[in-house]
C-alpha cells in the first residue's frame, strides 16, 4: 500500500472519529433556547443600524438609538406609507402592524449608546464655522432658523416627536437633506423640513452636516422633555407624533 493511501485512510479514520465526537457533544448538550425579547426580534434592524450606531463604511445609515419614540413611529409609517422610499426598509416593516412598529419605536427610544464623532477629514475651517452658524443661530437673510430652535440646545431632539441630530453621519445627513428638497422624503403637512432644506444651497447643507458630525454624544444622553420657546416653523410630522402620543397611540 503506497504511503499516501495510508495518509488517506489515516485521515478518514481520523475524520470519522472527529465526527463521531463532535455528534456525541452535541447530544449532551441541549440547544440553547433563544429568549422572546425585543433585542431578540429586531436583530433584523441591526443588521443596518448596528448595536451601538456606529457608523458603518458607506456612512449612509442613521442613528435610531435614542430617538423619541414617536419620531420612530412617525418615520416607520412613512416607509410603509410611502412617504419614504428604501426597499429594504419598506419590506421589512410592511408586514408589521401598527402596534408592532410602536414596540419596535419603544424600544429603540430607550437605548442610549456613546456615539464616536465621525469628522471630515476635508472640512475647511470655514466650512466648519458656516456649520456652526447654522445650527446654533441660523440664517436670518435666508430666513433659516437655527437648528437648536427645534431640536433643542443639546441637538438630541425633543420627546415625543423631535428627532435629535447627534450621532448621525455627514453622507447620511446630506442624502437626507437632498432626498427633502426633491421631494423623495416626504413628511406630514406643513412640511416644515421640506421648506427649510430648500431654502438651503449645498454649500449650506454640506456645512451643517459637517459640523454636526462632529459633535460628540456622551452615554446616557437623552433628548429634552420641551424647548423653552415655540418652534419657529408649524411642522406636521410633529403635530402627528404628538397628537399620537397624547392619545396613547404610541406606549411610553
Amino acid at each position: 500500500m503506497s504511503t499516501i493511501s495510508i495518509k488517506a485512510l489515516f485521515c478518514f479514520a481520523l475524520f470519522n472519529l472527529s465526527a463521531a465526537a463532535i455528534a456525541q457533544t452535541s447530544a449532551a448538550t441541549p440547544a440553547k433556547a433563544i429568549p422572546d425579547s425585543m433585542e431578540e426580534r429586531v436583530k433584523a434592524c441591526v443588521m443596518c443600524h448596528a448595536p451601538q450606531d456606529k457608523a458603518t463604511a458607506d456612512a449612509y445609515y442613521p442613528r435610531i438609538a435614542g430617538k423619541p419614540a414617536g419620531y420612530l413611529y412617525n418615520q416607520l409609517i412613512n416607509f410603509k406609507e410611502g412617504r419614504r422610499t428604501y426597499t429594504a426598509m419598506t419590506n421589512l416593516i410592511d408586514p408589521l402592524s401598527d402596534a408592532y412598529l410602536q414596540k419596535i419605536a419603544v424600544y429603540f427610544s430607550q437605548l442610549h449608546p456613546a456615539y464616536v464623532p465621525q469628522p471630515s477629514s476635508n472640512a475647511t475651517p470655514e466650512m466648519f464655522a458656516r456649520g456652526q452658524i447654522l445650527v446654533t443661530k441660523g440664517d436670518p437673510s435666508k430666513n433659516i432658523p437655527a437648528c437648536v430652535a427645534c431640536h433643542s440646545s443639546t441637538l438630541l431632539g425633543v420627546t415625543p416627536a423631535v428627532p435629535g441630530l447627534l450621532g448621525l453621519p455627514r453622507d447620511y445627513i446630506n442624502a437626507q437633506f437632498g432626498a427633502m428638497r426633491n421631494g423623495a422624503r416626504r413628511n406630514n403637512a406643513p412640511d416644515c423640513m421640506a421648506q427649510i432644506a430648500q431654502r438651503m444651497s449645498s454649500d449650506d447643507i454640506n456645512s451643517a452636516a459637517t459640523w454636526l458630525s462632529a459633535q460628540k454624544m456622551n452615554e446616557g444622553d437623552k433628548p429634552a422633555n420641551s424647548l423653552p420657546a415655540p418652534m419657529p416653523l408649524k411642522c406636521g410630522s410633529v403635530e402627528h407624533a404628538s397628537s399620537a402620543a397624547n392619545s396613547g397611540e404610541v406606549a411610553k
